[in-house]
């Protein structure tokens, strides 16, 4: 490279400026964090990835030196995705860009791809990571494609967010796409039995009773690189020579951290399991999504939309009183903030999970809504218009209105539908809860309405 970068030509940057080049992007020295130090060396270290690193996987020839195809390493933190684009970083040797979507731009992606272009007329090829790459622009991502597509580069990308909400399609289709799941317990056991013993770690500095690591498994939630966080912290208060003991990690490490974040898929999926397991009657359930949803911060304000929105769409007439309850839980959200706002929201779930459930009133204004919008509308009735201004009459409007209170029953035959409509039947109780009732005298109330008897519909 030129000294100073004096004859660096107009589209040459120096090296700093598009990231570290080889395998140095991921040293780690002796004061790095315990996690950066215990990165697994090789493919052997890595632990609880076989779905997308067993043998004969296209990631594992990648890691191996022989891949060909770009690939996006989607999981959640501590899973390995860096790991593994430092395993890739060694096989490749110098031919390989590391870049932080934190602090890197257009220019930096263009100058990388431009030296790419330069080296693989010299028969040397770059492999380019992106760390971060859902925090991109849609411009920078852009900017990938061509390098991606006629493989000036070979992209290895990393996110903990789901690329179908953060990737652009066009890069999407040009890579692999490869999820990375949470560590299990014996893995999470595993990596931490090895800091605690190899001399890039611990070295053997002290030692740790099983409830200690069990207390530091279930901390981590499955992240590796957490559970090593937390066991460096522990350990500095533990001598030399010394036992690590359950105490030692609860008195260091008292509160999980939970992983969630408000504008990514675990937003969305914390939130749909909190949904589906209200809608599933799992009191236990729903409150635990309740609780993750509290403890990461979620807006207190959202919880109380969505339980107003299911109120009304999977318990609906069941139970007419949850619809009340989740407006009120909203409102006292609104009045008293958190953290007192959470036991309204927790009442408000507890109803709504232990209620009879019924999704009748979203498919009645469903259906409605598909017929209107297939042109099944219809003139309003002569007899139903609005007969409140001089002339009305003249029109036919209201005249022969029908007051149903002069009815001793309190309803009579009268045609309230638009002609055509005659068969119209979108709300359909079910037996659960209070629907019972109303689907009992239902078909009777619709007969009397429509002059026939209809049944229940």
């Amino acid at each position: 490279m030129a000294q100073d970068g004096l004859f660096d030509g107009p589209d040459e940057v120096a090296e700093a400026d598009v990231g570290a080049r080889g395998s140095s992007f991921f040293a780690a020295g002796p004061s790095a964090p315990l996690a950066a130090r215990m990165r697994p060396a090789s493919l052997d270290e890595i632990v609880g990835q076989d779905q997308i690193l067993g043998h004969g996987k296209p990631l594992r020839r990648l890691v191996e030196g022989s891949g060909e195809a770009s690939v996006i390493l989607y999981g959640p933190p501590g899973t390995g995705k860096t790991t593994i684009a430092s395993l890739i970083a060694q096989a490749m040797g110098q031919n390989f860009v590391g870049l932080s979507a934190l602090n890197a731009g257009v220019k930096q992606v263009r100058s990388v791809i431009d030296r790419a272009r330069r080296d693989l007329a010299r028969g040397e090829r770059t492999v380019l990571f992106i760390d971060e790459v859902h925090r991109f622009s849609k411009t920078q991502q852009d900017a990938l494609l061509g390098a991606v597509e006629n493989r000036t580069v070979l992209l290895v990308a990393a996110t903990t967010e789901n690329p179908s909400f953060s990737v652009v399609a066009p890069l999407l289709s040009r890579s692999l796409l490869l999820q990375l799941v949470s560590l299990e317990p014996e893995g999470l056991r595993e990596v931490l039995t090895r800091a605690i013993t190899d001399e890039r770690g611990l070295a053997g500095r002290i030692t740790a009773t099983d409830d200690a690591i069990e207390q530091l498994v279930l901390l981590a939630g499955g992240d590796a690189r957490r559970s090593l966080t937390y066991l460096e912290a522990a350990a500095e208060a533990v001598a030399d020579g010394g036992v690590l003991d359950v105490d030692a990690v609860k008195d260091n490490v008292n509160r999980a951290v939970v992983r969630y974040d408000r504008d990514g898929d675990q937003h969305y999926d914390v939130v749909s399991a909190f949904i589906k397991s209200i809608r599933g009657s799992d009191v236990d359930a729903s409150l635990h999504y309740l609780a993750r949803m509290i403890e990461a911060g979620e807006d207190p304000r959202f919880i109380a939309r969505r339980l107003v929105v299911h109120a009304s769409e999977d318990v609906g007439m069941a139970d007419p009183t949850a619809l009340q309850v989740a407006v009120a839980a909203s409102q006292a959200v609104a009045l008293i903030g958190m953290p007192e706002g959470r036991l309204a929201l927790a009442q408000a779930t507890i109803h709504l999970a232990t209620a009879p459930k019924s999704p009748a009133v979203n498919y009645a204004i469903s259906k409605a809504q598909a017929d209107v919008a297939a042109g099944r509308i219809g003139p309003v009735p002569a007899h139903l218009r609005d007969g409140h201004y001089e002339g009305a009459k003249k029109l036919g409007n209201a005249v022969g209105y029908a007051y149903p209170h002069d009815d001793p029953r309190g309803v009579l035959a009268q045609r309230y539908i638009p002609e055509d409509l005659d068969d119209a039947v979108y709300y359909e109780p079910t037996d659960h809860g209070a629907e019972k009732r109303i689907r009992d005298y239902l078909g009777r109330l619709r007969g009397i309405v429509r002059g026939k008897d209809r049944g229940q519909g």
